[in-house]
């Protein structure tokens, strides 16, 4: 498996009542991937990848920086932490959450914009269709 870079982004969406929770690098390379009812919060989702994953943040070694974990305002970084200690006492040492800026009302409206505006920092959700068992990416 290819190394995480540092900074490593979360994506979450749902279609058709699936959800599917997506960990990938700046590039917008997935990592690890996992699917859900779409019920399932986007916390729970990501603590059942980081677990079933949990072997690779096992091998990392510690003397090398932690992979940051970009987050929107939708997650708990605080949840997050207390349930994958459970999982890896040591996780937290390997790996920290970063919250993805949100631009204020006062900032958007500076720029003349409203409504959801994506954050630089943020990897465009993407759609994956299953098929006869193959991923087709589209926008």
């Amino acid at each position: 498996m290819p190394a995480l870079n540092r900074r490593d982004i979360v994506s979450t969406f749902s279609t058709n009542g699936i959800k599917r929770h997506l960990a990938v690098d700046t590039l917008g390379f997935p990592f690890f991937t996992h699917c859900t009812k779409g019920n399932v919060s986007d916390d729970r989702g990501l603590i059942e990848m980081l677990t079933k994953n949990i072997d690779y943040f096992q091998s990392k070694p510690v003397n090398i920086p932690k992979i940051t974990i970009l987050l929107d305002q939708g997650y708990h970084p605080e949840y997050l932490r207390e349930e994958l200690e459970k999982v890896y006492p040591q996780i937290m040492t390997k790996i920290r959450f970063e919250l993805s800026p949100k631009p204020s009302k006062q900032e958007k409206k500076e720029l003349g914009q409203s409504g959801f505006v994506p954050v630089a920092a943020r990897w465009g959700k993407r759609t994956f269709k299953c098929k006869d068992c193959e991923m087709q990416n589209s926008r």
